[in-house]
C-alpha cells in the first residue's frame, strides 16, 4: 500500500489513452505504487468513467478519437461536482501550442511522451499531496468544504471581483432528524445539495461556487446580480419537495412533535430553508471575516421569519 493512502481505500486514477500499450505502461507503473487504476480508450468513455468511479486523478492523452483531451478537461471543469479532479495531460508533440491548450482547458500538469515512469510518479504524488491539502470535500454531498469555501471567497476579494455569498441553512431540521432518524436527515441534505446545483446551473453563472460547511449549512458564491434569482430558485425547488420528507399524518398536521435544544417537547412546523446574502453590490468587502459576520446576522434574521425566506444585505459603505 502506498504511504499516505488510507487502509483499504487506495487512491483511484483513471488513465485515458487510445494506445493500449501506453495504458499498460501507466497501469503497471501506478499499480506498483499502490494506486487503483481504471482505463478508458477515448474521451467519451472517459467522461462516463469519471462519473462512475469518481477518480482522485485523471491522466489524459491530448490527442484521442471522439473527444480530445482538452475537450474532456473543459467539460469536467464546467461540472460543479467534478471540476476539482486534478488532470495530468499527456502529449506526444511537446509543442508550446499543446501546453497552452492544456493550461487553458484547466489541466494541472503535463508530460511529453515518451515519458520517464519515475517522473510520472513524482508528478502524480505531488498533485495528490496538493489536492489532499486543498480539497476538503464533504463525504455526504461531495461538495467542497470550509477550506475551499474560504479560498473561493478570499480569491474574489483579492481579485476585487464583485460577488455575493449566499448562506443557506435549513429550519426545523433537528426536529425532523429526531423524528425520522439520521438516514432521512442525510437524504434531505443530499437533496438540498442537488437543489443548489440545479438552481445555480439554471439561474447563476458558469463560474459560481457551491460549498458545504457541514450539517445543513451550505454556501453559494455567485455574482451580485444573480443572487436573488439563485435564492428564489432554491426556495421554490426546496418548498416543492419538502412535504415529501414527512409521512402523510405529519403532512396533514403541518408539524411534528419533538424536543427542542433545551429538552422541552413542542410542536415544530415543517422544514423550510433560509438564506442570508452578503454582497459587494453597495460596498467593498476587504476581509472574509466581514462576510462571515454579516452572513450570520442575515441568516439568523431570515430564520426568524415564517416559512422559507432569503434576506439580502442592504447596507451601504460609509464614506
Amino acid at each position: 500500500m502506498r504511504k499516505g493512502a488510507k487502509r483499504g481505500m487506495p487512491e483511484r486514477i483513471l488513465v485515458v489513452d487510445d494506445d493500449p500499450d501506453i495504458r499498460d505502461v501507466l497501469r503497471i507503473t501506478l499499480e506498483t505504487e499502490g494506486f487503483e487504476v481504471s482505463e478508458a480508450g477515448d474521451g467519451e468513455e472517459a467522461l462516463k468513467a469519471v462519473k462512475r468511479i469518481a477518480p482522485h486523478l485523471l491522466i489524459l492523452d491530448m490527442m484521442m478519437p471522439k473527444m480530445n483531451g482538452d475537450e474532456v478537461s473543459r467539460t469536467l471543469k464546467k461540472d460543479l461536482l467534478l471540476r476539482h479532479i486534478p488532470i495530468i495531460m499527456l502529449t506526444g508533440k511537446g509543442e508550446i501550442d499543446d501546453k497552452v491548450r492544456g493550461i487553458n482547458a484547466g489541466v494541472d500538469d503535463y508530460l511529453v511522451k515518451p515519458f520517464e515512469p519515475r517522473e510520472l510518479l513524482a508528478r502524480v504524488k505531488m498533485i495528490m499531496r496538493r489536492t489532499a491539502s486543498a480539497l476538503d470535500a464533504n463525504p455526504l454531498t461531495k461538495l467542497p468544504g470550509n477550506i475551499s469555501i474560504a479560498n473561493e471567497i478570499n480569491g474574489r476579494i483579492d481579485q476585487k471581483r464583485p460577488f455575493a455569498v449566499c448562506y443557506v441553512d435549513l429550519d426545523k431540521f433537528k426536529a425532523l432528524n429526531d423524528r425520522y432518524g439520521f438516514t432521512r436527515g442525510d437524504k434531505i441534505i443530499s437533496e438540498l445539495a442537488k437543489i443548489l446545483l440545479d438552481s445555480v446551473n439554471s439561474a447563476g453563472d458558469p463560474d459560481d461556487f457551491i460549498g458545504h460547511e457541514g450539517g445543513d449549512d451550505f454556501v453559494v458564491v455567485t455574482a451580485p446580480g444573480k443572487a436573488d434569482a439563485v435564492s428564489q430558485a432554491i426556495i421554490k425547488a426546496f418548498d416543492s419537495v419538502a412535504p415529501s420528507f414527512y409521512n402523510e399524518e405529519d403532512r396533514k398536521l403541518g408539524f411534528v412533535i419533538a424536543k427542542d435544544r433545551q429538552g422541552k417537547t413542542k410542536q415544530f412546523p415543517l422544514i423550510t430553508v433560509s438564506i442570508g446574502i452578503v454582497t459587494t453590490e453597495n460596498r467593498e468587502i476587504h476581509h472574509i471575516a466581514e462576510v462571515g459576520e454579516v452572513g450570520a446576522e442575515l441568516k439568523k434574521y431570515a430564520k426568524s421569519l415564517e416559512g422559507s425566506n432569503y434576506v439580502k444585505e442592504r447596507r451601504e459603505e460609509k464614506e
